[in-house]
């Protein structure tokens, strides 16, 4: 059996047959066709052709066509559109496996789960929007009907996917399900067949719809049956009828003739009948199997990819959703640890919190720390200073400096009688740039281990709260004590008036908090300043704490924040990505907390 082009554009549906027109007799006489022949899930059926039909709008542009699925279309292919009607036919095997209960055409996306019979539905749409001629009805029926349905194939599709280029994953399943397959089990080697071959296959991969790799055999199988020149000068027909327009019916007749004429076929008379003698026999049918093996081998490349593509995005949309839930978490806890005469945070406890402050008291500074702060700042303007930016200007007219070469140019060329050009006129312009502000947060760790910092960190909370607020009006600094709960030392844009002293508390750690807090609070996640967390610890936690206080800590570093850890004991275990700075006394603690600020003031880019 060869394989046929189902005329896909019937101008009106064929007659009825004599059993059609019995049973419709026997229905008006009071008679039920459902009695006769039960149609299976009809109820369903008809949402999904109604669901089709607000579909194809989006599709043709058109909204006066009615769908309708059917246990197999009046014209017998597997989908026809009907243009004096306005009815677009679709078989329900198109669907098949799936349930008609569980198909959903009318929400977006659903079609991927029937990619072919969408495909089908796709390429009834792209004759509805773009078939615009038909045959005269003497032809209809001749070869030269069916050349002209051939190229109108392509053409079609062509013009769609120039509207909807992504309906070619839809329109390439139906192409692989329904042409190719059928050509792969039952098309004898004959010219006919090979050009039909030729005019459906290869013609639509110049239109887009397949890759060259998926046809490359085919075409050279074509070559030896057809001939080199022949196969070329088909190629040429169906390149001219891509170009031709939707409503020029004579050109595509034009076009059908020639493609008969190529083939020595009368275009009045009927086609040839298919040999099924020849030794090339299931040729063609073995190298379009081939075909498609080539097109399902690359679908599965390409859906593999969309499959990762979509991980990936989806991946990234969960990794935005979580940092936006965590920024927000940050901003509570912030408002919680820094709210003025607030009591210590407990992270899960209801109300207030339940652990005591390891505040003990504020002193006066000291002489040596109101040094301290004043050297701080002034080694932090040096550090925020940006050499201002000098652009230089030509014009031809003042004001400026005269450049007396450029000059002498103008007046030449106003004597040659030309447009001048020159620019005798230079300007200098020195603009400041701005200056960036600082953010430092710093963490101290008042478990019991950690007594030894305490008296240090509470010195240089306060000197660098002093210093940033003589910087920069914009410069913010605060300090928290962290164990199983977060207590503010200094808060953001306060300038402390005494040293707030604090002790050691006990056991747990709550870094993570403590960071969220200092982040939120001081914006150091945001770039356009200095940034840089200090972390005071030994880093003796559990497992858990530590892991969360690392993912905070590593969201911070990608931002460009600077990290720098503190310690203070022999044998410290900072968390990854930090610069440790390992302190033999105490009392430098504020060295190296400055050394890193003007650092991260002096690498920031405004």
């Amino acid at each position: 059996m060869a394989a046929q082009l189902h005329n896909h554009v019937p101008p009106v549906p064929p007659a009825l047959s004599e059993s059609e027109w019995a049973a419709a007799r026997w229905e008006d006489d009071g008679g039920s066709l459902a009695e006769v022949r039960p149609s299976t899930h009809r109820a369903q059926w008809l949402r999904i052709a109604a669901a089709l039909s607000a579909r194809l709008p989006e599709l043709t542009g058109r909204e006066d066509i009615l769908v309708t699925c059917e246990d197999g279309t009046r014209s017998g292919a597997p989908a026809a559109f009907y243009p004096t009607l306005a009815q677009l036919e679709i078989d329900t095997a198109l669907f098949a496996p799936l349930h008609p209960a569980t198909i959903r055409p009318a929400r977006p996306g659903d079609e991927d789960r029937y990619p072919a019979a969408w495909g089908a539905f796709v390429h009834e749409a792209a004759h509805a929007a773009h078939s615009h001629w038909h045959t005269p009805p003497p032809l209809r029926g001749t070869a030269l009907d069916e050349a002209g349905q051939i190229l109108e194939e392509s053409r079609a599709e062509l013009a769609h996917l120039g509207r909807r280029p992504g309906d070619r994953r839809y329109l390439r399943a139906a192409t692989r399900a329904l042409i190719l397959t059928d050509f792969a089990s039952t098309a004898p080697t004959d010219r006919w067949q090979a050009a039909l071959a030729a005019g459906l296959i290869l013609a639509r991969r110049d239109a887009g719809v397949l890759d060259p790799d998926e046809t490359h055999i085919l075409e050279n199988t074509l070559t030896s049956v057809l001939g080199t020149d022949l196969l070329q000068t088909l190629a040429d027909i169906w390149t001219a009828a891509h170009a031709t327009g939707d409503a020029d019916g004579q050109a595509m007749m034009d076009h059908a003739r020639a493609w008969c004429q190529a083939l020595s076929i009368d275009p009045a008379g009927t086609l040839p009948p298919p040999d099924l003698t020849g030794g090339g026999r299931g040729e063609l049918a073995e190298v379009v199997g081939k075909v498609v093996a080539q097109v399902q081998v690359n679908e599965a490349v390409q859906a593999a990819a969309e499959a990762r593509g979509d991980a990936a995005r989806a991946a990234r949309a969960r990794a935005k959703a979580d940092q936006a839930a965590q920024a927000r978490q940050a901003a509570k806890t912030a408002e919680k640890v820094f709210n003025p005469g607030g009591r210590p945070f407990t992270p899960g406890a209801p109300g207030k919190g339940r652990n005591r402050s390891p505040v003990t008291g504020t002193r006066p500074p000291e002489a040596g720390e109101k040094a301290a702060a004043g050297r701080l700042a002034r080694a932090l303007r040096a550090a925020a200073y940006r050499e201002r930016t000098t652009t230089v200007t030509a014009s031809a007219a003042p004001p400026g400096r005269l450049n007396m070469r450029q000059a002498l140019a103008r007046d030449a060329q106003r004597a040659a009688g030309a447009t001048p050009t020159a620019t005798p006129w230079t300007r200098t312009v020195h603009r400041p740039t701005p200056t960036p502000p600082l953010r430092v947060g710093i963490a101290v760790d008042v478990s019991g281990s950690m007594r030894r910092a305490t008296a240090p960190i509470a010195s240089a909370a306060w000197i660098l709260a002093k210093a940033t607020a003589l910087t920069d009006p914009d410069s913010r600094s605060a300090t928290v004590a962290y164990d199983r709960s977060v207590t503010a030392i200094t808060a953001p844009g306060r300038a402390p008036r005494a040293v707030t002293q604090f002790g050691v508390k006990g056991m747990g750690h709550c870094l993570a908090e403590a960071t969220d807090a200092l982040t939120a609070g001081l914006g150091l996640d945001r770039p356009g300043a200095g940034r840089l967390l200090v972390v005071a610890s030994d880093g003796y936690y559990n497992p858990t704490e530590a892991a969360r206080a690392a993912t905070r800590i590593n969201a911070l570093r990608k931002t460009g924040c600077a990290v720098l850890w503190l310690a203070f004991a022999p044998d410290p275990r900072p968390l990854p990505g930090t610069t440790v700075a390992e302190l033999t006394d105490p009392a430098q603690a504020i060295t190296a907390i400055a050394k890193a600020a003007t650092a991260a003031l002096a690498t920031t880019r405004t």
